[in-house]
């Protein structure tokens, strides 16, 4: 039987069209999502940008004049319409937020007022702070006052000069109405102390601090619970005692704000801190 001659099959050679369409339409698809990520991106570091500059301006860390970012430059971050006017609401809502203290979280709260605390003190002893008689800074356990030897003490004395006692009653006045447990700390220099009064130096700064209780009990009403004192003598000191503004800088009486609990301001009612200027005497 005569066998059928077979023909050789005919070759494709269009077949990479096929490999190479898949491969552009998953190109395509990449990119694609690619750029809408993008998009959802810039977006979000907006918002957050935003947010981060309100509170920034409304706590003071940074001046609203020179932090305000171009949010809605369109060059830089190209938001819509409708997206400016989503961040102006979230900008607006922000803004009532921070505002409000009581609406923050206890500890922020918490910051909020020593902050106003330490701006109203600073306000009332304005001359004797640009005097260098005071001087206020913040430390980790609250606020430190410092009532330098200069402007409040006569050398190896305990008491407090005359003209002093207006400045003093200022301080009084805007601590009197305030919760915060105060430490009283009496300090000196290392110069031995030769006087009839007092033996060492020891004895010096820790007459100095109960003096200071003292006045804030039976002169200003304030509770006995809330103050401790401490004298420190020349052990503690904020300069070097090798130069004489050093060692008059080391001479003084620190009266510490002690930062209260967050969890303190999570009550109500009586216990809340006063915010605001406390009342005169």
């Amino acid at each position: 039987m005569r066998r059928k001659k077979r023909h050789p099959a005919h070759a494709n050679h269009e077949r990479w069209l096929v490999s190479y369409a898949d491969f552009i339409t998953l190109m395509f698809a990449f990119f694609v999502v690619m750029f809408s990520s993008s998009q959802v991106d810039k977006r979000k570091v907006g918002r957050l940008a935003l947010a981060m500059q309100v509170a920034f301006e409304k706590f003071g860390i940074f001046e609203s004049s020179n932090s305000r970012m171009p949010l809605s430059n369109t060059q830089d971050m190209p938001f819509s319409d409708t997206q400016l006017v989503e961040n102006q609401k979230l900008r607006e809502a922000l803004g009532r937020l921070v505002s409000s203290p009581r609406e923050l979280p206890s500890d922020q709260f918490a910051m909020a007022v020593l902050k106003q605390l330490r701006s109203e003190i600073e306000k009332a002893l304005a001359p004797q702070i640009k005097l260098n008689e005071v001087a206020v800074t913040a430390r980790h356990d609250g606020l430190v006052l410092s009532l330098r030897e200069v402007g409040f003490y006569d050398s190896g004395s305990a008491t407090l000069k005359a003209d002093a006692v207006p400045a003093f009653s200022k301080l009084a006045a805007v601590l009197v109405s305030r919760p915060y447990p105060l430490r009283i700390e009496g300090h000196t220099d290392n110069v031995p102390i030769h006087s009839s009064a007092f033996a060492s130096n020891w004895q010096l700064s820790t007459a100095r601090a109960t003096n200071i209780i003292e006045l804030f009990i039976t002169r200003y009403g304030f509770s006995p619970e809330r103050l401790s004192a401490g004298g420190y003598a020349e052990f503690h000191p904020v300069a070097s005692n090798a130069t004489p503004q050093g060692r008059a800088l080391n001479r003084r009486v620190d009266i510490v704000i002690l930062s209260l609990e967050p969890s303190y301001f999570q009550t109500s009612g009586s216990k809340q801190p006063m915010i605001g200027p406390g009342p005169t005497q």
